[in-house]
């Protein structure tokens, strides 16, 4: 019974008894996703009718989060499914629980990306807060004006180095 009980609740876990990393990321772009929203583990736990100790056990990947939980998060996050398995990096997605289980199993190959998971500006702290100061703005029309501003200074071609010539130039009149 113990060498049942040992493989039941090793289920989704790597050999060495750690939350798989698929888990682990799936868990960060729940919280990433929170946290950009501005809800505590609470108010998102009261949102899904569990404990904010669960949001927390999922966030951190200690315990797996079922389909239909899944779907149940990504409609009160307001985000697809496809959200929570983003920017995952190659060495994550092939430590799956068929990696584990099945003799002789090899990664599948999955199309060949740009590493760009450590230049990836919803990582940033930065982003974080802008979105959260953005959402905090109570004129909605001011935001929507401020977004439409920020969506235009960023089509624009001028050279960024031009201004700092001229913030030097500045400094030294």
């Amino acid at each position: 019974m113990t060498a049942e009980l040992k493989k039941r609740s090793s289920r989704g876990r790597t050999p060495q008894g750690e939350p798989n990393p698929i888990d682990v990321h799936v868990g960060n772009r729940i919280r990433l996703r929170r946290t950009l929203l501005g809800l505590s583990q609470e108010k998102l736990a009261s949102m899904l009718g569990l404990t904010f100790q669960q949001v927390q056990k999922y966030e951190r990947g200690m315990n797996r989060v079922g389909a239909s939980r899944l779907w149940d998060i990504g409609k009160v996050l307001e985000v697809p499914i496809g959200f929570f398995y983003e920017d995952m990096d190659k060495e994550v997605a092939n430590q799956s629980p068929r990696m584990f289980s099945i003799p002789d199993s090899h990664p599948t190959e999955l199309a060949e990306e740009e590493e760009h998971v450590d230049l990836d500006p919803m990582h940033r702290q930065e982003t974080i807060e802008l979105v959260k100061a953005y959402y905090k703005i109570p004129n909605r029309k001011a935001a929507k004006h401020m977004f439409d501003l920020i969506i235009a200074m960023s089509k624009t071609s001028y050279n960024n180095d031009d201004d700092d010539d001229e913030d030097e130039k500045e400094k030294k009149k």
